[in-house]
């Protein structure tokens, strides 16, 4: 069986022609099936709101975006102090777990 090549120290990204750059986000959507992981990150500004990304995965990755994101909050709340967390939308719209 082939193994995946080996990552490189000097591996270069890509930016794909015609992105421009970040996007914010105040909602998020999570769905699933047993092999991946779906996200969809909406810009929600009543009484509109717009898709901005959506990212699928799979579980073992979703595992390591968490570890990174928990480390990384970490992080700034050792430099900047703690962060409370936003409060829950009063509607069905918003984050869900």
């Amino acid at each position: 069986m082939d193994q995946p090549p080996a990552p490189r120290d000097n591996q270069q990204i890509q930016i794909r022609d015609g992105f421009s750059g970040g996007e914010y986000a105040n909602m998020m959507n999570v769905g699933f099936t047993k092999e991946e992981f779906f996200m969809t990150f909406v810009n929600l500004f009543p009484p509109t709101a717009r898709t901005v990304a959506k990212v699928m995965t799979n579980p073992g990755h979703l595992k390591r975006i968490i570890k990174a994101l928990n480390e990384s909050l970490r992080k700034y709340e050792s430099a900047f102090g703690s962060v409370e967390e936003a409060e829950s939308p009063k509607s069905e719209i918003g984050f869900r777990q």
